[in-house]
């Protein structure tokens, strides 16, 4: 039985990646908010909105990051 190595995606790309996948998030949730919360009597000014959308799009990098990393580990 040979085994195949896999090269892991670097540090940095992942990083990259994590970016990538939370503006794109970022995006989509400010849109939604912006939508579905006048539906349920919040409104909001838009600064508030992008402000709230930045806080949470923090946290997901940090999320995404520590994710794509203890996977990588387990996959090795």
């Amino acid at each position: 039985m040979t085994t195949t190595y896999v090269p892991q995606q670097s540090k940095r790309m992942s990083f990259i990646e994590s970016l990538t996948n939370v503006f794109v998030g970022y995006v989509f949730a400010v849109a939604s908010q912006l939508i579905i919360f006048p539906l349920f009597g919040i409104y909001l000014p838009l600064a508030d909105n992008l402000i709230m959308g930045l806080y949470f799009t923090v946290l997901s990098i940090i999320r995404s990051y520590a994710l794509r990393r203890v996977f990588n580990r387990i996959k090795a």
